[in-house]
């Protein structure tokens, strides 16, 4: 892809990362009904937003699936915000990241004439909610099945780019998550019982394991 279309699609992100917020607020209301407060601002999502889509178009600018990996980054931009703000991962916005994902896989199989491919990402995202319903399941665990249902849904692109990016999208989630919590204990701002968000993690190693593939 030319680096005139990489900069327009950057800009996309950022006008992504900008409306991240109002839509956030919908999925973070208090019990009154009146909207809740977001943590990130827009300024910091705009750039966060450009570099989502300006890395995808970048590396991924060949793959008919690009489509369906920016318009999953834009869910994610509201997940990982509505999971920082209160610790879920509502389904309405699971479900259209799934939504987004498959039909855009879809439509990019039928392109590429590549069956083959929609039927690994079906399996990537198979894979990758047996594993995680097994360590939802564990004793002691807090892994929720709002990170599951994120991390099938993950699945999808990960599969599409073949078990390697799978394995590696499956791990690197835990390692990043790992690191900042250890920061975070260092630092004496969380326990080793606070409650902590685990969607941005599985959003930013989903991302850097399609940036590698």
């Amino acid at each position: 892809m030319s680096a005139g279309l990489v900069t327009g699609v950057a800009l996309l992100g950022a006008l992504a990362g900008c409306v991240t917020p109002v839509a956030a607020r919908r999925f973070t209301g208090r019990p009154d009904g009146s909207p809740g407060r977001v943590l990130v601002r827009r300024w910091a999502l705009a750039p966060i937003g450009a570099a989502l889509f300006g890395g995808l178009a970048a590396t991924r600018g060949a793959d008919p699936a690009l489509p369906a990996f920016l318009l999953m980054a834009a869910a994610g931009l509201v997940l990982a915000v509505v999971d920082l703000a209160c610790l879920r991962l509502p389904d309405p916005l699971v479900g259209a990241a799934a939504l987004f994902g498959g039909l855009g896989l879809v439509g990019a199989a039928l392109a590429a004439d590549a069956p083959g491919r929609l039927l690994m990402a079906l399996a990537g995202a198979g894979v990758s909610l047996a594993g995680h319903v097994l360590l939802a399941l564990l004793p002691g665990s807090r892994f929720g099945f709002g990170d599951v249902k994120l991390a099938s849904v993950l699945g999808l692109p990960l599969g599409w780019l073949g078990w390697p990016v799978l394995w590696l999208g499956l791990i690197l989630p835990h390692v990043l998550n790992g690191v900042v919590v250890l920061g975070l204990l260092a630092a004496r701002r969380v326990r080793r019982d606070t409650a902590l968000p685990f969607g941005p993690a599985l959003l930013a190693g989903t991302w850097l394991a399609v940036l590698l593939a």
